[in-house]
């Protein structure tokens, strides 16, 4: 790269930092999560149903309908609790992200300074070490490392990177310790083009929830425009209706139509749900992590750092049998020495091997996942330590009763061994044998709260899989003392050939010698068995799985790449917290899929009745100021009380299957006793106000149904709720009549709607029965696939409609 090269020693003085910063070569992210001020009152005004909302305003200031402008300050009411929520949530999730800003070591003024690394700037040396993401695009100018590029290409490749060569923001050090200058930053580098492509692509994912809710608020906002006109035209046309009842009907059913309040409570639930886990150090890289987590039915786990502790100890050193060597602890003290700690077990083996002999090595070959073994190179040898499988090879098999009983004891073995040629970083393949020196046995203390955690995630039916690159007898045993289901089926990874994973995967639940690129190809092979999968992890090597899994969370404790690329960050790394996360998600993902069902009630009903209307031409019988009494309490208010409640069942099926069938009952019930009350009303000759006033009563009492099916069984908060519901309707129905344009009903009005509620009760019933079987038909499918007979549909139908309460 043809640039100004900075002094390597004295780096950047303030006054070019500044010339930097005022010439806009700051290297800030421009893939910002968070939302600007403006930018969410913005999105929360200007929406297309607050556009038609206005519209349907105007129409009836017009016509002088005032009295059905009482939607108006619901609507209101709504867009400001919807903004005030964001802006709170935002403020507490920027907070904890300036608090935990991944920092980075740069060179300024002679001295080195850790700073966030969107305080960089073009022409900074930065220090690059082992588990650091590159920040920006520039080249090495000191030292050398071994860089991992699979986020950009995908390919899991380890790639030296000496003095001159270029290196790539996105790209994480492996292993080694170097300085770079940084020559692009910010919106210039290589990952932010990669990112600004993906978004001008449309690729960024939503949740299968707000992709669903997105879907049915498109088509409703297509369908009320052309309903809206014909209800109008026939009203005015064919019926001759004035136009201010031409006007009022036809808003009645538009309004009707509108969820209005859906897309506002999935936000507000979301919001709070990430404010929550924010306030117990939890924080959300991706809010369709919240729901993803909650279907989560797969949970893979690496043994260190999730299971474990994330700190090791040398627990004992045991010569080989062979061994000429009379001291041993001297000579791995001489490789502590000449090794850097950069790595949990190195700084275990320099803590307890203080003491070598004072030898000073001409190389050293570090550390990587692919290779399991780091070396030290002294004059005509290389003092290796490392993966027994990987260091003996061959001569594995003669060696293996040495040292086997001790990772059944959950022991993590490593072997000392001398190979007699000097390694290099770039030539660090084993060719011959090696003489064995001995073995350093290492442990890792089991969490106090893991036995706890996985028996939870047992009984929420949540398989956990453990993916290690250790010994797989160590890793079983460690999950078996942990309380993890099936630890005892495990195996070697090394063992598995391609096309052998989907079924190892069934088969298993203990995978060791696991290497970074399987550990994606077990997330892939899960994943194409029909399951949800999370992963967890706190090392580089993790990292492509984490972005092959369906959500994926981070140990702060890790390395910054780990958690960079994860939706998910603990940051106090307490894997305990994990139940506490997925009982998030369960309670937003239910809730929301609850309130929805009371929304749909309404909308359908609404939609329905307009068709009723222009088949049979008649008026469509309702006013707005009725829809608004009918939705305020049977909908709007008990949706948001609802969706406070606990609520951690596991989710099953998909969300518009699993809404739809709560909520078509009450929509088609909604619809017949209306329609019927409609005609009688026409051949009785009841007039329009005690058709309407009727009708309304009716539609409340379903929607009190309906609202005791969506939360059965009841408990006391709940029951709370619809006696709250309900006495807020009968206040309103005794105080306030004429704003809610009531009338008093005649007593063959009143016989009607007795006659009709009864049948309503049974039609919901009968409905309610059919579609929950249908539903319960939906999820078995779901589960199970093109795979399910015809016999297991009938019996998921018949099992759902004797769940009817």
């Amino acid at each position: 790269m043809d640039f100004k090269r900075t002094n390597i020693e004295t780096g950047l003085t303030q006054d070019e930092v500044k010339e930097q910063v005022s010439q806009g070569h700051v290297n800030k992210s421009i893939d910002d999560q968070f939302k600007t001020t403006s930018q969410i009152i913005s999105e929360n005004v200007f929406t297309y149903f607050n556009l038609i909302f206005l519209v349907l305003s105007i129409l009836l200031v017009m016509v002088g309908a005032y009295r059905d402008l009482t939607f108006l300050p619901v609507i209101i009411l709504n867009t400001i609790i919807g903004i005030i929520q964001e802006i709170r949530a935002k403020k507490i999730l920027s907070k904890l992200n300036v608090m935990n800003a991944t920092e980075t070591v740069v060179v300024r003024d002679s001295k080195e300074y850790k700073i966030p690394i969107e305080q960089l700037v073009k022409n900074d040396i930065v220090k690059l070490q082992t588990g650091d993401q590159i920040p920006g695009d520039g080249e090495v100018v000191k030292g050398n490392i071994r860089v991992n590029e699979a986020l950009l290409t995908g390919e899991a490749d380890e790639i030296i990177k000496t003095v001159g060569s270029d290196l790539m923001s996105g790209s994480f050090v492996v292993s080694g310790t170097a300085y770079m200058q940084l020559e692009k930053v910010g919106k210039e580098s290589y990952i932010s083009k990669l990112t600004m492509k993906a978004k001008e692509m449309g690729s960024t994912e939503q949740s299968k929830m707000v992709q669903a809710i997105n879907r049915l608020v498109k088509w409703v906002g297509i369908i009320i425009i052309p309903l809206g006109i014909a209800l109008f035209c026939q009203s005015y046309f064919f019926n001759h209706a004035g136009i201010e009842r031409s006007i009022v009907s036809m808003e009645a059913a538009i309004i009707g139509m509108i969820p209005e309040g859906l897309y506002l409570l999935t936000t507000i639930a979301l919001a709070l749900a990430a404010t929550r886990l924010a306030q117990k150090q939890v924080m959300l890289h991706d809010m369709k992590s919240v729901e993803t987590l909650a279907r989560v039915n797969v949970l893979c786990v690496d043994k260190t750092g999730t299971i474990t502790e994330p700190k090791m100890a040398v627990e004992k050193v045991i010569k080989a049998k062979d061994t000429k060597v009379k001291n041993l602890n001297r000579v791995i003290g001489d490789f502590a020495q000449n090794m850097p700690a950069d790595n949990v077990t190195m700084k275990a083996i320099s803590s307890y091997f203080n003491k070598g002999t004072g030898k000073i090595a001409s190389g050293i070959v570090p550390f990587t996942s692919v290779n399991k073994y780091s070396g030290v190179v002294f004059d005509n040898y290389t003092l290796i330590i490392g993966a027994p499988e990987m260091v003996l090879r061959e001569q594995f098999d003669g060696y293996k009763a040495d040292f086997e009983k001790y990772a059944a004891e959950g022991y993590r073995v490593l072997i000392v061994a001398k190979y007699f040629a000097a390694l290099s970083e770039e030539n660090s393949h084993l060719s011959d044998e090696v003489e064995v020196l001995g073995y350093i046995l290492l442990s890792n203390p089991i969490r106090k709260e893991a036995k706890k955690t996985f028996e939870y995630f047992a009984k929420q039916g949540v398989e956990i899989k453990v993916i290690s690159g250790d010994n797989p007898v160590t890793v079983a045993r460690v999950a078996n003392q942990a309380g993890i289901n099936h630890a005892d089926k495990y195996i070697d990874a090394q063992t598995i050939k391609d096309g052998e994973y989907e079924e190892a995967v069934k088969k298993y639940s203990v995978f060791g010698r696991v290497k970074p690129e399987q550990k994606r190809k077990f997330i892939a092979a899960l994943q194409k068995s029909g399951n949800t999968v999370a992963m967890t992890g706190d090392g580089v090597n993790d990292i492509l799985a984490m972005k092959k899994a369906d959500c994926s969370i981070a140990m702060a404790s890790g390395n910054s790449a780990a958690v960079q690329a994860s939706q998910v960050v603990l940051l106090d790394s307490n894997f305990a917290k994990m139940p506490m996360v997925v009982n998030e998600g369960r309670r937003v993902v239910n809730n929301i899929q609850r309130s929805a069902s009371l929304f749909l009630v309404k909308n359908i009903f609404s939609f329905l009745m307009a068709i009723f209307s222009l088949m049979m031409v008649i008026n469509y019988p309702l006013q707005p100021a009725q829809i608004t009494l009918i939705s305020a309490f049977t909908i709007g208010m008990p949706s948001f009380l609802l969706a406070l409640e606990s609520n951690h069942n596991r989710i099953r099926g998909q969300f518009i299957p699993n809404v739809l069938s709560k909520s078509i009952p009450g929509g088609i019930t909604d619809m017949l006793a209306v329609g019927v009350m409609v005609m009688v009303g026409l051949y009785l000759d009841l007039d329009h106000d005690q058709v309407g006033t009727t009708a309304t009563i009716l539609l409340i009492a379903v929607g009190m149904m309906v609202m005791y099916h969506i939360s059965a069984p009841l408990n006391k908060f709940r029951f709370s709720v619809m006696m709250l519901s309900l006495a807020c309707i009968i206040l309103s129905i005794a105080f306030l009549p004429k704003v809610f344009a009531l009338k008093m009903i005649t007593p063959k009005a009143i016989f009607i709607l007795f006659i009709l509620f009864f049948a309503a009760t049974t039609i919901f019933r009968w409905l309610s029965k059919i579609m929950d079987g249908v539903s319960e038909m939906f999820v078995v499918y779901d589960q199970k696939g093109q795979s399910i007979t015809l016999g297991e549909l009938k019996e998921a139908y018949e099992r759902g409609k004797k769940e009817v309460a």
